[in-house]
C-alpha cells in the first residue's frame, strides 16, 4: 500500500469560527495536525483547503496546501478534489482522511488506521479506529458517536455494523467511541463521494453511515485510547493546556 494523508480544512466552524487558523501556544491548529501527520511517515501529506488564508499559513509553515471549492459539502467531497489534483498519476491507492481539529492525535493512529484495509479476506474499502468508552457520562454524551461491532478475543480489528449518537448496542459488554479518522481504498472513495445523501446519514447526521447503507464495508482498529478533538470554546482552553504543557494528552 502506498497512503496518502490529507486533511480537510475550512474556516466556517458554526461554534468556532475560523477553527484551523486557531492559535495553539503560538501555532495555529492546522500546523499542529500538519506536524502530527509528518511525524506518522508513512506518506505524503497535504492540506485540502478551502479558503486562501488557511492555505498561506499551511505554505508558510513548510507544507503543502491544495486549494479546493470553498463549495464542496463534507471534508470527503474536499479530500477527493485535492486527489485528483495532486496524484493524477494514481500513484498512492490508500488515501487517510484527518480531520483538521485533532491537534495532539498521536501519529501512531495514522498507521493503525490502515489496519484493517490491509487484509485481504475482509476486503474493507474503508476503515476507521474506536477505542474504549470508559465512562457513564462519555457513552450518555451526543456528540460523542458509538460503534456498533464486535471483537473476537485478543482480535483487534472488527467490521463496523452501524454508528450512532445514542448508546449502542444494547446489553452488557464493552461500549466503543468512534474516532473519525478515515483511511480509504482510492476507489472505495471514488465510489463513496459520489454517493446520494442517505436516509439513516441524514437521520443521525453522521456521514460514514451512507457507505454502509450502500452496502460499502467498514473495517475497525480498536486502539487504547480516543484522541481529544476541538470543536468548542472550551476544547480549544483544553488543547492550549495540553499543548503547553500543563496537563497530559488523555485528560
Amino acid at each position: 500500500m502506498t497512503p496518502i494523508i490529507l486533511i480537510p480544512a475550512r474556516l466556517g466552524s458554526t461554534r468556532l469560527p475560523g477553527k484551523p487558523l486557531a492559535d495553539i501556544c503560538g501555532v495555529p491548529m492546522i500546523v499542529h495536525v500538519l506536524r502530527r501527520a509528518l511525524e506518522a511517515d508513512i506518506g505524503p501529506v497535504a492540506v485540502a483547503c478551502a479558503e486562501d488564508a488557511i492555505a498561506d499559513v499551511v505554505r508558510d509553515a513548510g507544507g503543502r496546501a491544495v486549494l479546493t471549492d470553498p463549495g464542496l459539502p463534507s471534508g470527503s467531497d474536499r479530500i477527493f478534489a485535492a486527489l485528483q489534483e495532486i496524484d493524477s498519476e494514481q500513484k498512492h491507492d490508500v488515501v487517510i482522511n484527518l480531520q483538521g481539529d485533532l491537534p495532539a492525535i498521536d501519529p501512531a493512529l495514522l498507521t493503525a488506521v490502515c489496519r484493517p484495509i490491509l487484509i485481504p479476506r475482509e476486503r474493507f474499502g474503508i476503515s476507521t479506529l474506536v477505542a474504549p468508552i470508559t465512562s457513564q457520562a462519555e457513552a450518555e454524551k451526543n456528540s460523542v458517536v458509538k460503534a456498533a461491532c464486535a471483537f473476537d478475543g485478543d482480535d483487534d480489528i472488527a467490521p463496523a455494523l452501524y454508528f450512532s449518537r445514542s448508546k449502542i448496542p444494547w446489553g452488557d459488554g464493552p461500549l466503543w467511541h468512534h474516532i473519525g479518522i478515515y483511511a480509504y481504498r482510492r476507489e472505495a472513495l471514488a465510489r463513496f463521494v459520489v454517493l446520494p445523501e442517505s436516509p439513516l446519514e441524514r437521520r443521525e447526521k453522521l456521514e460514514q453511515l451512507r457507505a454502509l447503507e450502500a452496502g460499502m464495508r467498514i473495517g475497525a482498529a480498536r486502539v487504547a485510547r480516543a484522541p481529544f478533538g476541538v470543536d468548542t470554546p472550551e476544547d480549544l482552553d483544553h488543547a492550549r493546556r495540553v499543548l503547553g504543557g500543563g496537563e497530559g494528552v488523555n485528560k
